[in-house]
Formats: C-alpha cells, sequence, structure tokens
C-alpha cells in the first residue's frame, strides 16, 4: 500500500509541475488532440461503414431466412465497434507518443532540467532518426502485448458474473500497467533503458506502477502529456 501512495503522488507531483508551467500544457497536448482527432475519425467511420463491412466479411450469411441474418451481422457490428472502442482506449497514449515524441522529449528535458540539482538533464547521445525508431519499435512491441491483453478481456468479458466484475478490475489494473510504461518511457529511452529492461523494472514495483498509472483512464484522452 505505501508503494501505491507514492505512485499517486509521482501523478500528483507531475501535474503540480505542469500546473507552475501552464505554457508547457498545450504544448504537451498537441500531439494528444492529433491522435483524438485521428480516432475518432476513424471510429465515426466504423460506425457509417462498419454494417457493409460486416455484410463484406460474411457472405455466408446471404441465405438466411429473415430476421437472423440481420440480427446476426448486427450482432457483429456491435462486437467490432465495442472492440474498437477497447483497443483506443489500450493503445491511445502509445500512438500519441509515437507522434508527439519531438514534443516530449522536450518536456521530458525541461522537467529533467527542473528537477536536478545541477540544472543537466540526461542524453541519449543518438541522433534524432535514431530516437524515433527506437520509440516506434518500443510503442509497437507495447501494443501488440496491449492488444493480446485488450482482446482477452473483451472475450472473457462474455463469461456470466465474472465477466461483469472481475474482469473489469483486472482491466482496470492491466490498463494502468501499460499506460505507465507509456508514460515513462521518454524518460527512460533518454537513459538507454531498452524496453525489456523497462518491463522488468516496472514489473518489479506493480502497485506503485498502478498507483501512478490507473488514475490517467479518467478521461482517456488527457494522458497524452508524460512529463514524467
Amino acid at each position: 500500500m505505501r508503494d501505491l501512495g507514492a505512485g499517486f503522488r509521482y501523478l500528483l507531483a507531475g501535474q503540480r509541475w505542469v500546473a507552475r508551467h501552464g505554457k508547457q500544457y498545450g504544448f504537451g497536448l498537441l500531439p494528444g488532440l492529433i491522435t483524438l482527432v485521428l480516432y475518432a475519425a476513424a471510429l465515426v467511420s466504423l460506425a457509417l461503414w462498419g454494417e457493409d463491412l460486416v455484410t463484406w466479411a460474411t457472405p455466408f450469411a446471404d441465405d438466411w431466412s429473415s430476421p437472423w441474418a440481420g440480427l446476426f451481422r448486427g450482432f457483429l457490428t456491435g462486437v467490432l465497434f465495442a472492440l474498437a472502442l477497447l483497443l483506443s482506449v489500450l493503445t491511445f497514449t502509445a500512438v500519441t507518443l509515437l507522434i508527439g515524441q519531438p514534443f516530449y522529449e522536450n518536456l521530458s528535458e525541461k522537467v529533467d532540467r527542473d528537477v536536478s540539482p545541477d540544472g543537466t538533464a540526461p542524453e541519449s547521445g543518438l541522433p534524432l532518426a535514431r530516437e524515433l525508431w527506437i520509440s516506434a519499435r518500443d510503442s509497437l512491441r507495447i501494443l501488440l502485448r496491449a492488444l493480446v491483453w485488450g482482446v482477452s478481456l473483451f472475450a472473457l468479458g462474455f463469461i456470466p458474473v465474472a465477466g461483469q466484475t472481475v474482469v473489469p478490475v483486472i482491466g482496470f489494473f492491466v490498463t494502468g500497467f501499460f499506460l505507465t510504461e507509456e508514460l515513462t518511457a521518454v524518460a527512460l529511452q533518454r537513459r538507454r533503458v531498452e524496453v525489456r529492461e523497462r518491463l522488468v523494472l516496472l514489473r518489479s514495483r506493480k502497485t506503485l506502477v498502478w498507483g501512478f498509472g490507473t488514475p490517467w483512464r479518467w478521461p482517456s484522452w488527457s494522458r497524452s502529456s508524460p512529463c514524467s
């Protein structure tokens, strides 16, 4: 429980830094806004043409008698949209970090200089192109892990009782873990900590990670400013 509280205090410390540096807030939100627009466009497109996509993917149901074909395709359309929403929550921060890598690198350096006793910030020493490649590669690895968890939890959600009680709680903590990994990736990458080492480090302090990451679930789009 001590680590859980410590994680939440780190979260509050980050918010206090943002409050003291108000000009950086809009700068940090810009990549999140771009990602939000892209995700909203994708979800609206899915809502408009998802039924057509399902119809195209299920030609075997064309000969079914009414109303079974409509009910079956309507159910699949609903499942497809719900899965898209879940994946949007799980992947939003990773995509935002990928888009906003130069923005967040700049913010992370400012935070390090502000809290460092000598006013300096660690540097990776890598060219920008190399840093972008590493960020994209690591984000893809984390996205794949998050997708596996997301699809698994979505499927488990259909289990009676447990799917409506236990599974959401598990999803709450899984999302918090991945969010913490994503939000700390910029600062740790600058310190040359590889993604495998980051995961080992975070798994060794799960309650600290949950204390920091789980509150970021509300609202989901505000998770776009990793100032730590």
